[in-house]
């Protein structure tokens, strides 16, 4: 029986110890991070429709690109903002009247349980004591409130720094060797985030216009902001269409509480809907592209949300490719990333190296890189 030479026990155990003091790191300054994080996010989303403007709008001014990504993604996120305010305060007076609803509901499920006294929705918020709850949701609101604030400063100052990208890379990378390895890494980093964007936003669309028809079709109440939740969640993988399934079904057992048949209809179109989406649409779109291993996606999902709660839930995916790939670098890392991929190749060198495809990447990726504005 052999053992490792002691340097490479030694880089080990460095690289896990550096791993669990980055991860506390991250859990104990969330309240500064998760804010920078979103802005990086959103400072992507906003460079590629500038990208998008200027390369595929026949004629479109290229100084207006920027602008005009900005004031769309303003317009985007305020229209996020009034749907969820017009709309919930017309799902909470619903919700009220549906009160007497619940409690049949409740009365069916308990005496399938042998319950012969079923507690009303009145009892169960009277336990539940919602008012132990108050402080905590109105500092929940008001740390949402200013999390939004910070998050849009962090933005604002992204953007702005952002003309000055290309000369901090000359400079912090002085030979044109290292600086053609890291911006190569950037853009990598920066198209799987892009990617990851367009296929879950194309995808979620997909999904909630489906399942809109469906809930209109059965006659769901609030149809339009059902499906806006289920296009929101579908930016979070495995739980996002969990919620998706579930919800909808349940809010149609209270609302048509005489039969089960709308609710039946309801899970079971939402179901096909998923399942097409899931393993017809959505590997033709994703492809190799993020070559993260299914169980990867799971777990990321559970420690971002464990280290950042639901903004970690939503940044996942993207922060894991981000972080394969710059652990793809380095030798004492690079093991990680091989584990993090799912074909072994996190950084995609062997479908560079081999095969007619692989020859013209090859060429292309002795080009240097651009390092203008907005590259």
């Amino acid at each position: 029986m052999t053992t490792a030479p002691p340097s490479i026990t030694s880089r080990n155990a460095v690289v896990f110890l550096a791993v669990v003091a980055a991860g506390a790191a991250m859990y104990f300054a969330r309240d500064i991070l998760t804010p920078l994080a979103l802005a990086a996010f959103l400072a992507v989303m906003i460079d590629s429709f500038a990208r998008v403007l200027s390369n595929r709008v026949p004629k479109f001014p290229q100084r207006l690109a920027l602008p005009m990504a900005i004031l769309l993604s303003l317009l985007l996120f305020g229209g996020s903002v009034w749907i969820v305010v017009d709309n919930g305060a017309e799902f909470v007076g619903q919700a009220k009247a549906y009160a007497p609803r619940l409690n049949e509901v409740i009365a069916k499920v308990t005496g399938l349980v042998g319950v012969q006294v079923p507690p009303t929705i009145d009892d169960l918020i009277a336990q539940l004591n919602p008012q132990q709850y108050v402080g905590a949701v109105a500092g929940s609101l008001q740390n949402f409130a200013s999390n939004a604030v910070l998050v849009l400063i962090y933005l604002g100052f992204i953007v702005a720094s952002r003309r000055g990208f290309s000369r901090k890379i000359v400079a912090l990378f002085p030979h044109h060797a290292e600086r053609d390895r890291s911006m190569a890494l950037f853009q990598r980093i920066r198209n799987g985030v892009e990617q990851y964007l367009w296929i879950q936003t194309v995808t979620g669309l997909i999904i909630a216009i489906a399942a809109w028809a469906v809930m209109a079709l059965v006659g769901l109440d609030n149809a339009f902001f059902w499906a806006f939740l289920i296009f929101i969640a579908s930016y979070i993988p495995i739980l996002g269409g969990a919620v998706g399934c579930i919800l909808p079904p349940l809010f149609a057992l209270v609302q048509f509480n005489h039969t089960l048949l709308p609710a039946i209809i309801l899970a079971a179109a939402l179901q096909v809907i998923y399942f097409v989406v899931g393993n017809v649409v959505l590997p033709r779109m994703q492809g190799d592209s993020l070559n993260m291993d299914p169980t990867v996606v799971l777990l990321s999902l559970a420690v971002w949300g464990a280290l950042w709660g639901v903004t970690g839930m939503f940044l996942s995916t993207p922060l894991t490719v981000a972080v394969m790939l710059i652990l793809a670098q380095f030798d004492g890392t690079r093991w990680i990333a091989i584990l993090l991929s799912e074909d072994g190749d996190p950084s995609g060198e062997k479908a560079v190296s081999h095969g007619p495809a692989g020859v013209a990447k090859q060429g292309s990726a002795r080009k240097r890189p651009s390092l203008k504005k907005g590259a």
